[in-house]
């Protein structure tokens, strides 16, 4: 999981979804070779490295605490539990977490110029799923695999739901165009996840689970029409380059803005 190269990402990126995103569109006509392709190739070798950096000093430190804080008996009872009904159950509780960070990230002023950046992607596919500035990623990873922890849930549970967080999250940033069906009202999906990237009215502040639509249904923040969105991003000024992009949440921050008040849409 802390090898300096994420060499597994690589190979889903390139030899699983980029074939797939060539065959089966869900934007036509899109160029692979887009504008921030290097910037998000960067994001992919560099911020997962100083991610994971972070998060392993974080989970250390906490385990501490949790180790003290909470009864033995709690993992005991949750690793007695049979491993698929552990999967389920951290799904929905790392999901719920996500939640949480995710809509506290766009309301916010001071977090949501760190969000901002991965906003700031124009053309959605499995590439541009690792633009994320790691002090954002480190917050809604801290929020949503610290209670996983706290329970003292099994390793091999824990593993198993990394391993469908990292597929589904490049599916749903993914220029895929496939179709989950009834399915789509529990499970995250490309067009729920792509309507929450979208620069468009009816989408602000929408859809904020990673892997369960359903919390989104629960909480009233569902938004999932039948089509794709046509225009993505955020009208922040967000900067293109790697080093400006991790540099941008410290500077210029103006008081007061979120990102429901840094949004403009046409009339």
């Amino acid at each position: 999981m802390f090898e300096p190269v994420d060499l597994k990402a690589i190979v889903i990126v390139f030899l699983i979804f980029v074939p797939l995103e060539h065959l089966m569109p869900s934007h036509e006509g899109r160029r692979y070779l887009r504008r921030g392709f290097v910037t998000d190739l960067l994001h992919l070798l560099i911020t997962g490295l100083l991610f994971k950096v972070g998060f392993l000093l974080l989970v250390a430190a906490c385990l501490v605490g949790i180790d003290s804080a909470v009864p033995s008996i709690v993992g005991e009872t949750v690793r007695a539990q049979p491993v698929w009904l552990q999967t389920v159950e951290l799904i929905v509780v790392s999901d719920l977490g996500f939640y949480v960070a995710h809509r506290t990230l766009h309301s916010v002023p001071f977090l949501w110029r760190f969000h901002a950046i991965h906003h700031s992607i124009e053309e959605l596919d499995a590439l541009a799923a690792h633009r994320v500035h790691p002090l954002d990623q480190l917050f809604v990873k801290a929020t949503s695999l610290l209670p996983v922890y706290a329970l003292g849930f099994a390793l091999g549970p824990i593993i198993i739901a990394a391993l469908i967080y990292q597929w589904q999250s490049l599916l749903i940033h993914s220029n895929i165009r496939i179709g989950f069906g009834p399915f789509r009202w529990v499970v995250a999906s490309p067009l729920f996840h792509h309507w929450h990237h979208a620069n468009q009215r009816e989408a602000l502040d929408k859809n904020f689970a990673g892997q369960l639509s359903i919390i989104d249904a629960i909480f009233g923040t569902m938004h999932m029409p039948e089509a794709m969105p046509t225009r993505y991003g955020t009208d922040d000024p967000v900067p293109d380059t790697y080093i400006q992009q991790l540099a941008y949440p410290f500077t210029g921050l103006k008081e007061g803005s979120t990102a429901s008040q840094m949004v403009e849409f046409d009339s």
